[in-house]
């Protein structure tokens, strides 16, 4: 009787661990980026490097979800950034600094979570950039990532609300805490996006704002990896995609606004220039990119941005031009070739020059730069 009994509770005890196991997952992912890359003017010299991240930042992470029951779900994602290289870690040096949140899904309202998380300029507008989408990557950046559509910060401190799907429509909000008692606005952001699809046509929308980034308040929402440095940034802009048969075309528009700012350049924007700024700069993008798949293995992209800035007491117009070539080894692993050609002009004396996302500013006003490389995800 006892051995009929306990092989029954152990029969039962299986069938719950079956059961619990089933509605949780943990999945372990990532992607690693490596290649070898050209500048014909890296602070005034050509050069050749090893790479990691050229296009998209190598990265693994943890995500997971527990099914609640009733629709309801917790989720969670750990998203770590480092050097294919060399090992070391990137976002200056933090554990998990490309995402690290959890919260609660509903499949009837949408997802509300807390951490470390992209804004919404990220989530809506950057995915019909080039620059946002695997076809073009970090190169094809707009001067500085000055829009932040390659999310060269994220928002620390961050609450975030995304929509569930409503018939092609979606909108979200992120709200980043400045974390400070007594500078309730001293590095705060917060941003609004929304995207909407109907058949082979996309439209996205977003607007971010920061206030006090690179501020001493080192622990608030964008702290060290601040793309500027400055009392308010503004970045707002709208992109549409269209997809027929092989081929997709698209445009997209940003503007960044900056008041009270006295830096460009970070170690996480991919710009050494440290170039000074004097109060006040803008910079106004408009870019015309393309895709065709040719196979379903090779695919061609290319991109034009046009940037009409204002700093340091002159109007620069920067011109570039991205090419890419990609070539799908299997669904997990390809092999590309990318290049850009930037070229800066009316800047007066002002000593600014090119200087393409991911290199080392141009001494001139003139920089190329191509980079052929691997990515496997897992």
């Amino acid at each position: 009787m006892k051995k009929t009994t306990l092989s029954a509770l152990a029969v039962a005890a299986a069938g719950f661990a079956s059961v619990a196991h089933a509605q949780s997952t943990v999945t372990l992912y990532g992607l690693i980026d490596a290649g070898i890359a050209y500048s014909s003017n890296s602070g005034g010299a050509h050069e050749f490097a090893a790479t990691s991240g050229a296009l998209n930042g190598s990265r693994f992470g943890l995500k997971g979800q527990e099914d609640l029951g009733g629709g309801l779900k917790a989720i969670f994602v750990l998203e770590n950034g480092f050097s294919v290289m060399s090992g070391a870690l990137k976002q200056n040096s933090r554990m998990f600094g490309r995402q690290a949140f959890v919260g609660l899904s509903s499949n009837q309202y949408g997802s509300l979570t807390l951490g470390r998380q992209y804004d919404s300029v990220v989530d809506y507008l950057a995915p019909l950039a080039l620059n946002g989408t695997q076809y073009g990557g970090t190169i094809a950046s707009h001067p500085y990532d000055n829009d932040n559509l390659n999310n060269s910060f994220r928002i620390s401190n961050s609450v975030k609300f995304q929509s569930v799907d409503y018939n092609g429509f979606k909108f979200g909000a992120l709200y980043g805490f400045s974390n400070e008692a007594d500078g309730f606005a001293d590095n705060r952001a917060y941003s609004v996006g929304a995207s909407y699809a109907f058949g082979g046509l996309k439209f996205g929308a977003g607007y971010l704002q920061v206030n006090g980034s690179g501020s001493s308040n080192t622990s608030g929402a964008v702290s060290t990896d601040a793309t500027f440095t400055a009392g308010r940034q503004r970045t707002y802009g709208a992109g549409v995609n269209y997809a027929f048969g092989a081929a997709n075309v698209g445009f997209v528009f940003t503007q960044t606004q900056l008041s009270n700012a006295t830096l460009i350049g970070s170690s996480n924007s991919g710009t050494s220039s440290g170039i000074g700024l004097d109060g006040s700069a803008r910079f106004t993008n408009y870019e015309i990119n393309a895709r065709y798949n040719l196979t379903p293995a090779l695919s061609f992209s290319g991109a034009y941005t046009y940037t009409d800035a204002s700093l340091k007491g002159v109007d620069p117009k920067y011109h570039q031009i991205t090419l890419q070539s990609d070539y799908a080894l299997s669904k997990r692993t390809d092999v590309y070739a990318e290049a850009a050609y930037q070229h800066v002009g009316s800047t007066g004396d002002s000593g600014i020059g090119a200087d393409i996302v991911g290199f080392s500013a141009s001494s001139s006003s003139s920089q190329v730069v191509g980079t052929v490389g691997i990515r496997h995800r897992f």
